[in-house]
């Protein structure tokens, strides 16, 4: 990829991607992706909308051997994406910092990967506001922007409540109708002019 091409996107560090309909990915359907980070280097995001349903957190703190009683409220568990099944990412709001292990994301997200923050969330100690996501969705040096030029990803502001409170369901509708796109006009083809 040329240089010219990647200066044209800025890096999304905090946003919201949003599969186009016909991406030809099935992984990917429907499915709206929080980015963590994006440099030259590549990017690292989070599926928000795509639930574990063969995992709830309680089963994963039983085999993580972290002590849970059930009472306190527990973040919804995510399939994260394609890459790393088995690494667990916790994407929280910013009352929570884990020293040294916890990035912040702007001014409203951080996200922790260690142990550390699920045995605080088992204590009472976590964020308010958290989601937990299996695995991640990588992109190498300049394939995220190759997606976005080829059609394959409309991108938004983050919205707090869609991340954390809307329905896994509605998120990806949710998204698109946030930019004042009725989702039923949507094309997978890109125009060139």
């Amino acid at each position: 990829m040329s240089k010219a091409s990647t200066d044209t996107i800025p890096f999304l560090d905090g946003k919201l991607l949003i599969a186009m309909p016909g991406m030809g990915d099935p992984r990917f359907d429907k499915a709206v992706v929080f980015i963590c980070a994006h440099s030259p280097e590549g990017a690292m995001g989070l599926i928000i909308n795509k639930p574990a349903h063969a995992l709830k957190f309680d089963d994963l703190m039983t085999q993580l051997g972290i002590d849970w009683d059930g009472e306190l409220p527990s973040p919804p568990v995510h399939h994260g994406g394609p890459v790393e099944h088995g690494r667990g990412f916790v994407l929280h709001s910013r009352d929570y910092d884990s020293e040294g292990s916890s990035m912040k994301i702007g001014d409203d997200f951080g996200m922790t990967a260690t142990l550390d923050i699920l045995t605080d969330i088992a204590l009472g100690k976590g964020p308010k506001r958290a989601l937990l996501a299996l695995g991640y969705t990588g992109w190498a040096p300049g394939q995220l922007e190759a997606e976005l030029q080829a059609n394959g990803w409309l991108i938004a502001d983050v919205d707090t409540e869609l991340v954390f409170a809307a329905k896994d369901a509605d998120k990806w509708q949710g998204a698109i109708e946030a930019l004042g796109i009725d989702p039923r006009m949507l094309s997978s083809e890109g125009g060139r002019a």
